[in-house]
């Protein structure tokens, strides 16, 4: 009887509790904002079901499409799979003939709606341009069709992090997660005025043309340097100032052999007295060149520790393709672990970030070296028998600088790329 009693007590002081924490995050809003259940908008927006300002249509059955109706370089039928990054990007095996596409007019897509995909990862929605007309809406997904709304700015809010994860807790499945319509009707988004709509997806959209416009000059960067690569690396063009043969040799005979000893991954601390590197980093961490290192550890008898113009590479991995990382280190005193090979050259002879370069690019002669069946092992007995082309150390070094140029330039857009992400992710919050 007791228990009974206190529970309306309980709840009351829940519920007061609950508005008391309402009421003290609305005393420190802004003026001009309010409190909604998406969070805190400008007083002239609204928050309101997508049902409001849309309509939907859900793509055919699959029974509805014959392998008869399916014909190459015909009418592109949209599914998730066809959705990436915003885009709607068909495949040409995917396409149906026309009257398979008359069949299902109701389907067909116009400018200016947006496909969803229905199933797997949620948010995959892209707006339907005016050389899109006509194509069909797959079984998979499903037509959004705006009501006084802009289509751009939509498409923006039901790809955000917050409008996925509402979807994902009220959509159907398991193993699959299934969007259907009353969950896209029911979902509570936040409207600016048409106008603002606009001008938030235009400013968004000039930053997406800025990224576009990175990735592709990154590409061509990056396309660059590995023709440089194989030009410089094998002496196929010369820098100026340069002539004479280059020298085919064995690493074996320019080079001795060691391997790093112990460092485990526990042994690694960020307040270490000594840089160090765990032949793990060598895999993920580190290029051709390592100036500095991103672990330390503690001082302990025994460490086995780098000269500079050492090259480093994994003794071991499951797959032999990720034994073929060379990492020129350019520091002195680096403790080195366990599973390193470390291959000493002389200085004076051979540039360890030119070597480093021309090992990686040499990936195929490696794989050739690497032993084992589950578990793969290159061993400094395996390196000694690696043959490359070797110029005069000046020019080796000079090859280095330009490759080391062209690396510094691409670092500088892969910086400003990354700065314009984190420009449109403040945008979009």
């Amino acid at each position: 009887m007791s228990n009974q009693s206190t529970r309306p007590a309980e709840a009351v002081n829940e519920a007061s509790a609950a508005y008391r924490l309402q009421a003290g995050k609305a005393a420190l809003l802004r003026p001009g904002y309010k409190m909604t259940e998406v969070g805190v908008i400008p007083e002239d927006w609204a928050s309101s079901p997508l049902g409001k300002h849309a309509s939907f249509r859900t793509g055919p059955f699959g029974s509805a499409l014959h392998k008869s109706d399916y014909a190459n370089d015909g009418i592109p039928v949209i599914n998730p799979m066809h959705i990436i990054n915003g885009k709607i990007e068909p495949t040409r095996t995917m396409t149906i003939t026309e009257q398979a596409a008359k069949n299902l007019s109701e389907f067909r897509l116009k400018p200016g709606e947006i496909v969803i995909g229905r199933r797997g990862d949620m948010g995959r929605c892209a707006v339907v341009q005016e050389n899109q007309s006509g194509w069909l809406c797959g079984t998979g997904s499903m037509i959004i069709r705006p009501l006084n709304t802009d289509a751009e700015f939509l498409q923006r809010v039901l790809s955000s992090p917050r409008a996925i994860s509402a979807i994902e807790d009220s959509s159907v499945g398991t193993t699959m997660v299934n969007l259907n319509q009353g969950t896209l009707a029911g979902l509570k988004i936040q409207f600016p005025p048409l106008p603002e709509q606009k001008a938030i997806a235009a400013a968004l959209s000039d930053v997406d043309a800025l990224l576009d416009g990175l990735e592709r000059l990154i590409a061509k960067k990056r396309d660059l340097k590995q023709a440089a690569m194989q030009q410089l690396l094998t002496g196929q063009t010369r820098l100026p100032g340069f002539s004479g043969e280059w020298e085919i040799k064995r690493l074996g005979d320019l080079a001795k052999f060691y391997k790093g000893k112990g460092l485990p991954k526990s042994a690694l601390t960020p307040f270490g007295s000594e840089p160090c590197i765990h032949y793990g980093e060598l895999f993920t961490q580190y290029g051709e060149t390592i100036r500095e290192t991103i672990s330390r550890t503690d001082k302990n008898t025994g460490d086995f520790r780098s000269v500079a113009n050492d090259v480093l590479m994994p003794t071991s991995d499951v797959t032999p393709r990720g034994l073929a990382k060379a990492s020129c280190v350019v520091i002195d005193e680096v403790v080195l672990g366990g599973d390193i090979l470390v291959i000493r050259t002389d200085p004076a002879q051979v540039c360890g970030t030119f070597l480093s370069h021309v090992i990686r690019r040499e990936e195929d002669q490696v794989l050739r070296l690497v032993t084992g069946t589950t578990v793969f092992h290159l061993y400094g007995t395996d390196m000694k028998k690696f043959v490359l082309k070797l110029p005069l150390l000046a020019e080796q070094q000079a090859i280095v600088e330009v490759l080391a140029d062209m690396d510094a330039e691409l670092a500088v857009l892969e910086a400003r790329r990354d700065k314009t992400r984190a420009l449109k992710q403040g945008m979009m919050q």
